[in-house]
C-alpha cells in the first residue's frame, strides 16, 4: 500500500519533529535536574529510540516473528533487571506460533505473552505465561512451546486475542558460571516469504516508535514521581501496577526511591524468604539499572553476604565503608531501586533507614 507522506518525504520530517518534541520531556522541572540526571535523560531518549525502531519498523510483521532484545546493557526499560537476559518477539494474537527452546544453565526462565501497550495506554499486561518448572523438557533439554488462543495438551502459551508480544526472562545467578538458552519463533500455517516493504507500514512503524518513546518516558517518570513520595522506605505498593507495566506474575517488585547527601548511607536490612531467586538493584531517575559491568550496583542470592542468622544488610552509598554488599549510587544523589522475590510465598518488606557513612562499622 502507498502512503503520500512517505514517498514524499513529510512523514519523516513529522518523525524528527516529533523526536525533538520528546526532548521537552527531560527538561520537565518535576525531573531532577542535575547535570547527571538530565545528561543521562536525553541518553534514555537516544536508548529507547533504537529499542523502538527495532521493534515497530524491523519487528513488526507478525507472520515473520524473530527474537531480538527489547532491554540489555545498554538499551534499558523500567527498572531492567541486571542479571536477567531479556528476548522479545512481536506476535499477533490472531496467529499460532511454534517457539523452540534449548534450556540453557541459568537459575530462571519465564515466558510470558503480552498485550504491548505502552504507545497507548502505557500498560504491558501479561495475557500468559510458563516458568521453567511447568515446562515439560526433552531429555536432550529442548521443549517445543505452542502459543495460541486455543489450548494444548502440554506446553501451551496462552495468548489472547489482543497479545502482541512474547517476553523471555532469563536470570543468572552467577554469569562465569551459567550459560543462556537458545529461542527460535515461528508462525504455524503462515506465508513462506515476507512481502516488499510497505510504505504504509513504514508510516506507521514511525508514528509507533515516537508513541512508543513517549509512553515508556512517561510511564516511568509517574512510577517514579510515586516511589519519590516515600523517600528512602519500601512502601507496600499493589503489585497489580508492575503487571500492568509487564512485570511477570510469579516475581514480587517491592519498588523504593532514595535520596542521600554525599556522606550519606542507605542502610537496608531484610531476611530473605525461601525462593528461586532474588536481587536488589540501583537505578536512576529514569528507571534504568546503574552500569552492572563495571559497577557494583546489584546483588543476588549468589552474590550476597548473609549473616549468621539470615539477614540480608545492604548499604548503598557513594564510597563502600567497607561493611559488604555495598551499592554504588555511581554519582548520583538521588534515584530509585527495586528489590525482587521470584517465586516466593512470603514477601518482605526491608527496613531502611539513612545513617552518616562513617557511622557503617561491621
Amino acid at each position: 500500500m502507498s502512503d503520500d507522506s512517505v514517498i514524499n518525504g513529510k512523514a519523516w520530517r513529522d518523525f524528527c519533529g516529533e523526536l525533538a518534541n520528546l526532548g521537552d520531556i527531560i527538561l520537565s522541572p518535576d525531573n531532577p535536574a542535575a547535570p547527571l540526571d538530565r545528561a543521562e535523560g536525553y541518553r534514555y531518549l537516544t536508548r529507547l529510540l533504537r529499542l523502538g525502531l527495532e521493534q515497530h519498523i524491523e519487528a513488526r510483521d507478525p507472520s515473520f516473528p524473530f527474537f531480538y532484545q527489547l532491554s540489555h546493557t545498554t538499551g534499558k526499560i523500567g527498572a531492567d533487571n541486571p542479571d536477567n537476559v531479556y528476548w522479545n518477539a512481536k506476535i499477533s494474537g490472531e496467529f499460532d506460533y511454534r517457539i523452540t527452546v534449548k534450556r540453557g544453565t541459568m537459575a530462571y526462565l519465564s515466558i510470558v505473552a503480552n498485550a504491548f501497550r505502552y504507545h497507548e495506554d502505557g500498560t504491558n499486561k501479561a495475557t500468559g505465561a510458563l516458568v521453567d518448572s511447568e515446562i515439560e523438557w526433552g531429555p536432550d533439554g529442548v521443549a517445543e512451546i505452542i502459543a495460541s488462543t486455543t489450548p494444548q495438551p502440554k506446553n501451551w502459551l496462552r495468548l489472547e486475542p489482543d497479545a502482541s508480544m512474547i517476553i523471555v526472562r532469563q536470570s543468572y545467578l552467577d554469569r562465569t558460571k551459567e550459560k543462556p538458552g537458545e529461542f527460535k519463533i515461528e508462525r504455524i500455517g503462515g506465508p513462506a516469504t515476507p512481502a516488499p516493504l510497505d510504505a504504509a507500514a513504514l508510516g506507521a512503524g514511525l508514528k509507533e516508535t515516537t508513541a512508543f518513546v513517549r509512553g515508556i518516558v512517561n510511564t516511568f517518570i509517574d512510577w517514579s514521581k510515586m516511589f519519590r513520595e516515600t523517600p528512602n522506605i519500601f512502601p507496600d505498593i499493589d503489585q497489580s501496577m508492575f503487571q500492568k507495566g509487564g512485570g511477570a506474575k510469579d516475581i514480587y517488585y517491592a519498588h523504593a526511591y532514595w535520596k542521600l547527601a554525599p556522606d550519606e548511607a542507605w542502610l537496608i536490612e531484610v531476611t530473605p524468604p525461601s525462593c528461586y531467586y532474588w536481587n536488589f538493584q540501583v537505578d536512576n531517575w529514569w528507571m534504568e539499572s546503574l552500569d552492572y559491568r563495571f559497577l557494583d550496583v546489584t546483588v543476588n542470592q549468589s552474590t550476597a553476604r548473609l549473616e549468621p542468622d539470615g539477614r540480608l544488610i545492604m548499604v548503598v552509598a557513594a564510597e563502600d565503608p567497607g561493611f559488604g554488599n555495598w551499592l554504588d549510587t555511581a554519582g548520583h544523589g538521588e534515584g530509585t531501586a527495586l528489590l525482587r522475590w521470584a517465586g516466593a510465598t512470603e514477601h518482605p518488606l526491608p527496613a531502611a533507614r539513612v545513617v552518616k557513612l562513617k557511622d557503617i562499622k561491621r
